[in-house]
């Protein structure tokens, strides 16, 4: 769906006691605030978060890529 191979990324093993399934319940949201959801087919769903994220990069990129430059500061202060 991103056009990437199926070679881009690593299949990694669960780790134990990992959550298989992660649920909610909406029965307050649809019932206290009449909340709907606006897909209910995964694919479809997937691919509008797909678009919207792509169409958006200037709301996410920046924010991104900080948390990076900290995430690589923290690793190099670890591996010493």
């Amino acid at each position: 769906k991103m056009g990437q191979p199926k070679d881009a990324y690593d299949h990694v093993t669960d780790r134990a006691g990992h959550d298989l399934r992660y649920a909610i319940d909406s029965t307050k949201l649809r019932e206290e605030l009449g909340w709907e959801p606006k897909y209910t087919n995964f694919e479809e769903g997937l691919e509008a978060t797909i678009k919207w994220y792509t169409d958006n990069q200037d709301w996410w990129k920046v924010e991104k890529e900080a948390v990076e430059a900290n995430y690589a500061k923290t690793q190099k202060v670890l591996d010493k």
